[in-house]
Formats: structure tokens, sequence, C-alpha cells
């Protein structure tokens, strides 16, 4: 049932005891405008026969400059204070002991700016104790330990940036003794889709549209859709619900025109304030491409054909990459792919619980083998290989020269031609040019590998001034391992499509696609 009292009760005391702290509007009444009363009302005000709130998590999914803080900051002394829970203890979390504390320093200027507030809380350097004992208290992902709380709210500030779901795990579990426990995250779009920040964020959209059923979780979504014109103003307002006011409209304007001329910050742009998630920092190939080239076909199909193959070895915690591109054979068939991926028992290990895409669920689809020990056992992985010589035609094996092992001098030795390949601007651009253009036109094709898929969305390439591309391991958002091999596999075909005077070209017969 709906409590009205309820819901005025929360705007009520923001609106007439909390003030903005900041800016031109600092020291004035912090004045909630539509959607954010709108939140209010939809958690504050449903209740079940009891009278307690039916709401027990909440996902606030806002660009930023959308109020997010300021509004998480209010909420807060709210619930100190006034909701009526003896003992409550309000933990604000964040990455970082810097966005943490930002929550809690405009929650004391909002005390110290309140005659009201200051008779009922002392403001201390890393907390706000009432009278009662209840208190606020901000906790970071870089602190030491957050178990042994007794939450009556959990305040979640910008999801994305958490590390990993060690802080979200145990501060989810720290309210089982409260009447009616309240998480709010709130959040801007990040880059890691494999984030606990994009899990919950996909877990509130199902929500929201109806697929899971879930009346304890409430879910408020602003974004642009991923076909939007980003330079539309009507874009703008759709994503931001604070447009025109808590975002200006010549800001959102002059950012937008900085997309436009650069495009290094156009995923910037989409995400900090169109709240679109994106895949890294500089755009390789989209998602969207990537799973166009799905098809179904797998090693049957193509046993006994020419191929070529890029082998990327793993240091201790990388995987292990063998990628095979098989040349078309017939008028109108892409180049086919296939993937071997190695890692070691131990990797497996040291990468639970941190934040990216889980390794077990790699291995559980077939697409991630794992070696026995603390390092990727190369001569499990020579074995393997073999065994695939014996199914293809492998006309060259593309590996780094600065990174190669017993494993390439082996390979050598059973005839098989394993060939360096430089790991700089002047042999990974051509490859990775030409193996954009292919994803992009569908001239290469793969049969749907996670891993692989995974890879390619964390690649971030960088240029030099000559507009060379290579990929950037140390700045891309996760393992790309599987993605370098990929497009050593390419590279190593064009030496040899370029070399070769009787292989011929593949353009003698198909057009050339200009993009």
């Amino acid at each position: 049932m709906y409590d009205e009292h309820k819901a005025k009760r929360v705007i009520n005391f923001i609106e007439k005891i909390t003030t903005h702290t900041k800016g031109e509007l600092a020291r004035k009444p912090f004045i909630l405008e539509p959607f954010q009363k709108e939140v209010i009302r939809d958690i504050f005000g449903n209740v079940n026969e009891d009278g307690l709130r039916i709401t027990r998590e909440a996902f606030l999914f806002w660009p930023r400059k959308n109020g997010k803080t300021n509004f998480l900051a209010a909420l807060g002394l709210y619930l100190l204070v006034a909701d009526n829970e003896p003992g409550a203890e309000i933990i604000v979390c964040a990455a970082d002991r810097g966005q943490a504390g930002m929550i809690h320093e405009i929650q004391k200027q909002m005390v110290l700016q309140s005659p009201l507030l200051m008779e009922k809380v002392k403001v201390y350097r890393n907390s706000i104790v009432a009278k009662d004992g209840s208190f606020i208290q901000a906790r970071s992902a870089d602190a030491d330990t957050a178990h042994g709380y007794n939450a009556h709210a959990v305040l979640f500030d910008e999801l994305h940036s958490q590390p990993n779901r060690e802080l979200y795990d145990v501060m989810k579990t720290a309210s089982g003794a409260r009447r009616q426990p309240l998480f709010f995250s709130i959040s801007t779009a990040g880059s890691n889709k494999q984030s606990i920040c994009y899990e919950v964020y996909d877990y509130a959209k199902k929500v929201r549209d109806g697929i899971i059923e879930d009346e304890t979780f409430y879910p408020h979504i602003f974004e642009a859709d991923a076909e939007a014109d980003i330079q539309d103003p009507e874009t703008w307002r759709v994503a931001n619900p604070g447009y025109g006011v808590t975002i200006k409209e010549d800001y959102i304007e002059a950012q937008a025109k900085k997309a436009k001329a650069l495009v290094t910050y156009e995923n910037t742009f989409r995400r900090l304030h169109l709240n679109q998630w994106t895949t890294s920092e500089v755009r390789w190939v989209s998602d969207e491409d990537f799973m166009s080239c799905a098809e179904s076909y797998g090693i049957e199909d193509l046993k006994g054909r020419a191929c070529y193959a890029g082998l990327d070895l793993a240091s201790t915690e990388d995987l292990t990459a063998f990628v095979l591109i098989f040349p078309p054979e017939f008028e109108g068939e892409p180049f086919k792919t296939l993937v071997w991926s190695w890692v070691s028992e131990a990797a497996v290990d040291r990468r639970q619980g941190k934040s990216g895409a889980d390794y077990n669920n790699f291995i559980a689809n077939g697409e991630l083998d794992v070696t026995p020990g603390n390092v990727t056992d190369y001569g499990y992985i020579t074995n393997v290989i073999y065994e695939v010589a014996e199914l293809f035609n492998i006309k060259a094996i593309a590996f780094d020269r600065w990174n190669s092992s017993s494993l390439i001098a082996e390979l050598a030795e059973e005839g098989l031609p394993v060939e360096p390949y430089g790991q700089g601007f002047a042999s990974m651009s051509p490859a990775i040019k030409q193996l954009e253009i292919w994803l992009r036109s569908n001239q290469i094709a793969h049969n749907g590998n996670r891993l692989l898929r995974w890879c390619v969305s964390n690649v971030q390439a960088k240029s030099d001034p000559a507009g060379n591309l290579k990929f950037d391991k140390a700045k891309s958002s996760d393992k790309i391992d599987v993605a370098q091999a990929w497009a050593m596999a390419v590279g190593i075909w064009l030496v040899k499509h370029r070399t070769d005077e009787d292989s011929g070209s593949i353009y003698d017969e198909r057009d050339l696609i200009i993009l």
C-alpha cells in the first residue's frame, strides 16, 4: 500500500533542513527536482501492512552532474536522525577514501549549516554521531575491513568505480537484523561489463522491464539509447533527468562538440553524460561489429584446410592463446577463426574475487583449458598444437620474438613453420587495421567464442604520430591475449600473402571493400 505521509516526511526533511554546500546555491535549501521526488515517493511511500518499506535495495543510474552525491548525502542524514531506527548505522561506501570522504564532507557541511541538525548530532573527522548512538561512517574499497556492521542503510556512491565486488558483497550481508534496511547504489555508467556495477545494472533493467519480478528491488535508470544521435539535444535531455537545471545546456553542448572533434573523447562523453556503457577508453571495434561476424561451424568443418596461426605466450598471470584463421575457399566465404586458450591453475585461483570476468565461466564452457601448477605448462600446450597440426595445413605460426621459449624451439624441431612476429607499430598496425576492416564488413567469422569476445571488448589501441596502431596491454581494461593472437594470425597471413608470388590474392577474386 502507499503511505503519502511517509514520502512527504522525507521530502520535507531534505527541503526544509538540508542545504546545498557548494557553488551558486551554497547555503540555500536543497529543493528536490521532480525525478528526485519520484524516487523518494516510490521508495519511502510504498509500505507493507506493518508500515515498513517494501524496497530493500535501490539502484539509481544517473549521468554525471545530475545531483547524485548531494541526493545521497541528504538521504543519509534523514536515515540517521528521522527514520525512527534506534542505533541506526548508516554506511557510506565508495571506491576510495577520496570519494567516500567527498560525501561525508557534504554531510558535515549540511549539518554545520543547520541549527536543528547541530542539536541532534556531533560531527567528527570520520563520522557523524547522533545522541542515541546512531552514526554515519564512510568506508572505501581500499580500507582494511568492512566487516562487523549492523547497517540500517548502505549508500554506495559510483558503484562502477569499485575495483572488485568484495565491499559490495560484505555490505549486502550487513543488515540482516534490521526491520527495514535500505541498500542504495548510485552510479554513472562504466567501461567494465564484467563488474559488479554492470551486474546490478543488468538486474535492474530486467526488474524494470518485468523480466524479473522483485518488489524489494527499485530501479531508476536514465540513459541514452545505443543508437541515438549523440549530437542531438533530445538525446541529452532523455539521458539527463536534471537537464537544464543540475546540468546546464551549454555545458553538455560543449562536451558534445568536444566528443565530435576528438574521437578519443567520444566514449568518455557517452559514458559520463549519456550513461552508455563503453568497453574501453579508446574503441577498436564495437561488440556489435564483433557479434555480427558470429557463425556456426566447428573443427570438423575445416579439417584439412590451409590456415595461419598466431601464438601469444603467457607470462605468469596472462592467458596463452593459439588462434587460427582459414582463408576463404569460395566466393562469398569469410575467413574463419578457431581458438585454443590456456591458463595456469594458480592464475585461476588468483583471479577469484577480482573484478572482471570469472575464468571459471570460460572453463565451464570449454573455451579455456587449465594447466596444473603455478605457471602455464608449455609441454601440455605443445602437445595440443601438435594435435591441431595433424588436423589442418598450418602455413605459418606467428610468435612474439621477445617472449619466445623452449616451446618455440620444440615446434621448430618438429617441422612446424614458426616465424617471429614483431609486437610494435610496424608489424601490428597492418594486422589490426586489416582485422578491423574484416570485422566491420563481415569478411571474417568466429564461432561465438566468449573468451575471444571478452578479450576483444577489453582492447585499448594506441597510435603513433603516423596513425599506426598497436594494442596497449597496460591500458586495456583486462586481458587481451586472445585478441592479440588473432591479430598476429591476420598479420602473418598478410606477410605471406604479400610475399608468396604463387599464392595469389584474395582480392583477385573479390572486390576490395573500402570503409
